[in-house]
């Protein structure tokens, strides 16, 4: 059967992912190839003190992003998608979406940049003696809860956005372990919260004598291969407002954008990792047990089937440096350059490589907000260098480049250095290594191993989403996930493996070294920079 009929029989599989800057939709078919791509660009607001997506703009930008993927199907194969068997929802993790029993938004969703929850955070983790970032869950509701905020008394329902918009689909409150872990944290032995912890947790809110207990606000947890819910014919609307699409979609449990890299990449056994770098950081191991101790820097995470995993993770990535290439883009507009984006970060990645190891001692931070493994509790992006300082382009790009990847090391230092977790390789996607070789040198002089990208890691997450609503209907053909991903999906997947060498090794620790020596200099700009 072709692609054609394969889309007007509906056999095809949906899955829809929401980022930072960039909501994205793929369609594949039962092997996962993809089919279609839809797009829609976004950015997060700066609203009284809060990043955050108003609601109206997240459905907008869900509906028009289908649309976009519609419009590339009718494109490609001359057909108006009616049909689609299963689908499944990603979503950037943590944040905070509080809802009354009638699920009215209480308060502005707050994403996983805001880093307003330092105390609530420190208090949880002392508590639970396990690491809660700034940015989970529940470290917004309990800040929430000790600010006395109002709105906290009629709280029906605290979720992620995934989950909100699964809901929006379905009707119901579920969601995938994995972004389940960015909530609370999770006992992999039994695949759900911590019981435990939730025993702790309301011991410490008893006072407060509300309505509801932590139990019954948090959305039920699902694993991989699951059904969490039938597309509803509103959903259905919702999502096509041209009203083509039929409802009946089975939906696999709506997971972070973690989880679908992991998916992406083939990064679910232990032993592997992967890293997602884009306008945020972040590298995952899958561990083969459980860590010694708990650390400030180092998240503890799940898979989508609920297996333990080491995150670093940084809220600031490739933010700053896109601002850079921005000003770039504007020197060609000026002179009259039609240069495509493309060729434009091409170009200037590239030339990148012919900077200095240690990036001649020049310095950047490209903090946009706060920075939890650096504790910073905001940002402000910063460029440095010396009078004697080698003050290239190639070398302004490197250290850029390098300084997307810095906060993120520093977390893997941790596990490397403290715990002795040995990284075999890691897997690489996201915008960061869409130029050839780049993105991957650098990583692997950040981290002294090997990194592969395969040909399709620039689909992402939601191609890894796909694959988890994929995994619902073949779950019983297969022992586990990573058995499906591998005899299923990569096992024609291609991809390239690069080796940084010593110089670069060395030149990369040279460059962190100056890094941490510079950071007070970055807390000092915190301090006064609005003064």
């Amino acid at each position: 059967m072709d692609s054609r009929q394969i889309i007007e029989n509906g056999d095809i599989f949906l899955g829809i992912e929401l980022g930072s800057t960039r909501i994205k939709s793929v369609l594949t078919d039962e092997n996962g190839t993809v089919l279609g791509i839809g797009i829609h660009d976004w950015e997060n607001s700066f609203i009284d003190g809060i990043w955050t997506y108003p609601v109206d703009e997240i459905l907008f930008g869900l509906s028009n992003c289908y649309k976009s993927l519609k419009a590339d199907i009718k494109d490609k194969f001359g057909i108006t998608i009616k049909q689609i068997k299963y689908m499944g929802i990603s979503a950037m993790m943590h944040g905070y979406m509080a809802f009354d029993k009638d699920m009215r938004l209480l308060a502005p969703f707050q994403t996983w940049r805001n880093s307003n929850t330092e105390r609530s955070a420190r208090e949880l983790s002392e508590s639970f003696k396990f690491n809660i970032p700034l940015r989970w869950t529940i470290a917004h509701l309990y800040q929430r809860i000790l600010d006395k905020e109002e709105h906290v008394k009629n709280i029906g329902f605290v979720t992620t956005l995934s989950s909100y918009i699964h809901y929006m689909l379905t009707g119901k409150k579920n969601i995938g372990i994995g972004d389940a872990s960015g909530i609370f944290p999770i006992d992999s032995t039994v695949r759900d919260y911590d019981k435990t912890m939730l025993d702790i947790f309301e011991e410490k809110i008893k006072d407060c004598n509300f309505s509801w207990k932590i139990r019954d606000i948090l959305p039920k947890v699902m694993v991989a291969g699951e059904c969490a819910g039938i597309l509803t014919k509103s959903g259905a609307n919702l999502l096509d407002k041209d009203g083509d699409l039929a409802e009946g979609s089975i939906l696999c449990p709506p997971e972070g954008d973690a989880g679908t890299g992991m998916v992406a990449t083939n990064s679910i056994a232990k032993g592997t990792g992967n890293m997602s770098a884009g306008t945020s950081m972040f590298a995952m191991l899958v561990l083969e047990k459980k860590l010694n101790n708990y650390y400030e820097e180092i998240d503890m995470v799940t898979t989508p089937v609920g297996d333990p995993v080491a995150m670093s993770h940084a809220n600031n990535g490739t933010g700053d440096l896109n601002a850079w290439v921005g000003i770039f883009r504007e020197f060609a507009n000026l002179f009259g350059m039609n240069i495509t984006d493309g060729e434009l970060y091409e170009k200037l990645y590239t030339n990148s490589l012919n900077g200095s190891s240690d990036c001649g001692n020049l310095m950047s931070f490209g903090y946009f907000s706060g920075e939890g493994i650096t504790k910073l509790s905001e940002g402000r992006p910063l460029f440095l260098r010396s009078p004697k300082s080698k003050f290239t382009l190639a070398n302004f790009m490197r250290a850029h480049l390098y300084s997307s990847l810095t906060a993120v090391k520093l977390g893997l230092d941790i596990l490397t250095e403290k715990e002795n977790v040995v990284i075999k390789k890691m897997m690489g996607h996201g915008g960061f290594f869409k130029t050839k070789v780049v993105g991957q040198r650098y990583l692997s002089a950040a981290i002294a191993a090997p990194v592969e990208v395969l040909d399709n890691a620039s689909e992402g997450g939601a191609w890894g989403i796909a694959l988890l609503s994929l995994y619902v209907k073949y779950a019983t053909q297969y022992k586990d996930l990573s058995e499906f991903l591998e005899k299923r999906i990569f096992v024609h997947n291609t991809g390239s493996e690069i080796m940084a060498d010593e110089n670069d090794i060395e030149g990369f620790k040279d460059f962190t070294q100056s890094y941490m020596k510079a950071l007070d200099i970055e807390r000092l700009s915190v301090e006064r920079f609005d003064e």
